[in-house]
């Protein structure tokens, strides 16, 4: 059987610890490979290997830190095809949803190859009598990034990239559910012309994890995940003086305004809803139509829509989606709708005995329709994660803004209106991170921001854009003055620019 190590110091390395994880084929059920999970000592020696090739990288020119990036892009388009298949076969996604998902992640590498531009300071000629002030943007040092399974390429890319570009070594932890990607990225930038040790990946479960959260070599991470896990990394590394920033669950809503194109509509939320059978942090999982005559409109034009569904292997072209990633999700899944049927919600389409012939171990699950669902409910306060989607029916506008304004979660909503006039102001007034006009996932290009509010985000910076290079750098000021400019004799008063 296939096993899975490390990739340490530029090249594979076997696992030492003895311990392992399984790597399943989502399509059958079956495992495809063993991944290794490190000890405390591993990951150490792997921070370790990051402290000692940072300065050098550090120390070269951010141009050529930019051709290493731009070397990549090159090398993983070569292997577009191959990667998504890879990708696909642990994940369970479509093989054409695999390529989107490392096209995102590119994109990231993409604005990361702008870091001489990014990484300028600003200055300021003779701020006070012969003195010049300017400001300096320099890496932190050795930095970690925890990524989840369902973007096993686009997410690491959007950590380590940026990360990388500003001089920093990064140590990655990916999900030990589709590891095989981020292994193989990591080959490729050191192809590219990355230093050996700059960029390490390392398997493993909470040990691995732990040891990044306390080792002070590791001076800023970001995760990606459930709430639950992202609050404990956010508080765990914050108290031992480290940089975080995580995102963890959603809970997104998209509204539908009577005037709104109701096909439109329909197909927005069969893709947003159904696509990679629902594992998306930005999927949308609650529609909320607006008055009575909206709602039946909208729950008769879903049923047929969501019955028509094609639920096929990963490598089927034309599955609109495949399997859940393993047994135990797709358990949990189902768990939720029968949850949801308890609680009250009406359950018009369930798909949870669907079957594939030839597959039947595969992790498959058709798609099921809620409507009626209230607030109180679980299945609409929790994270459901599949393909699953909910009506929660708003008597007017003002109960639908309230609505994903005031759950825990905060991090994609999106309106569907034809009136300038509520777009404007539902996009001023909700309470959410990201917000979509007629567009149901948005997930902002890789030259802005990409987080959520409330219990979708911790910390203050997000992921991609700007704010990744502010993440992972430190600003210095300099206030300098030349000895022409230098007064005679102590001064005693706080310097000012008089």
């Amino acid at each position: 059987m296939r096993e899975i190590g490390h990739f340490i110091s530029g090249k594979v390395i076997a696992g030492k610890s003895g311990r392992f994880g399984e790597v399943f084929d989502p399509n059958t059920g079956e495992v495809q490979a063993k991944v290794a999970f490190a000890s405390r000592s591993e990951m150490e020696a792997a921070i370790a290997t990051g402290a000692a090739a940072q300065p050098a990288w550090a120390a070269t020119n951010p141009q050529r830190r930019a051709r290493v990036m731009f070397k990549f892009l090159e090398l993983v388009q070569n292997e577009y095809d191959s990667l998504a298949k890879l990708l696909s076969s642990e994940h369970g996604k479509t093989v054409a949803d695999a390529r989107g998902d490392i096209q995102r992640g590119l994109e990231v590498v993409e604005f990361a190859c702008g870091i001489p531009h990014l990484l300028k300071g600003e200055f300021s000629d003779s701020a006070g009598p012969g003195i010049d002030l300017f400001s300096l943007r320099q890496p932190l040092g050795v930095v970690a990034g925890i990524t989840p399974f369902n973007f096993p390429a686009m997410i690491p890319m959007w950590k380590f990239a940026p990360a990388v570009a500003c001089g920093n070594a990064f140590i990655l932890k990916p999900s030990e559910r589709d590891p095989s990607v981020p292994m193989r990225l990591a080959e490729l930038l050191v192809a590219a012309g990355l230093p050996a040790g700059v960029l390490n990946v390392v398997n493993g479960d909470k040990e691995a994890v732990d040891t990044l959260l306390t080792d002070p070599r590791v001076q800023a991470i970001g995760f990606v995940g459930s709430s639950s896990i992202a609050e404990y990394i956010y508080a765990t590394g914050c108290a031992h003086g480290k940089r975080v920033q995580c995102f963890g669950g959603a809970k997104n809503h998209m509204i539908v305004m009577p005037d709104a194109d109701m096909d439109q509509a329909v197909d927005a939320l069969i893709g947003a809803g159904y696509g990679s059978a629902g594992e998306r942090c930005m999927a949308v999982s609650v529609a909320v139509p607006v008055g009575q005559k909206t709602a039946d409109i909208l729950v008769q034009k879903l049923i047929p829509r969501v019955e028509s569904l094609k639920v096929g292997p990963s490598t089927d072209p034309q599955a609109d989606y495949g399997p859940l990633v393993t047994r135990a999700h797709l358990d949990k899944v189902k768990n939720y709708v029968e949850l949801g049927v308890k609680e009250g919600a009406k359950l018009v389409v369930d798909g949870r005995n669907f079957k594939l012939q030839g597959y039947e171990n595969g992790n498959f699950m058709g798609g099921c329709l809620f409507d009626e669902v209230k607030p109180s409910m679980r299945i609409y306060r929790e994270e459901i994660f599949g393909p699953v989607l909910s009506v929660v029916r708003a008597k007017d506008y003002e109960e639908a803004v309230r609505l994903p304004s005031e759950h825990d979660y905060g991090n994609g909503v999106a309106i569907f209106t034809r009136d300038g006039d509520t777009a404007r102001d539902f996009t001023s007034r909700v309470n959410v991170g990201m917000v979509g006009v007629n567009f149901a996932i948005p997930v902002p290009l890789s030259y802005y921001t990409f987080g959520g509010w409330k219990r979708s985000g911790f910390g203050d910076l997000n992921q991609h854009g700007p704010d990744s290079i502010r993440f992972y750098t430190k600003t210095k000021t300099v206030t300098a003055r030349w000895p022409s400019g230098i007064k005679e004799g102590a001064e005693f008063v706080i310097p000012t620019m008089r």
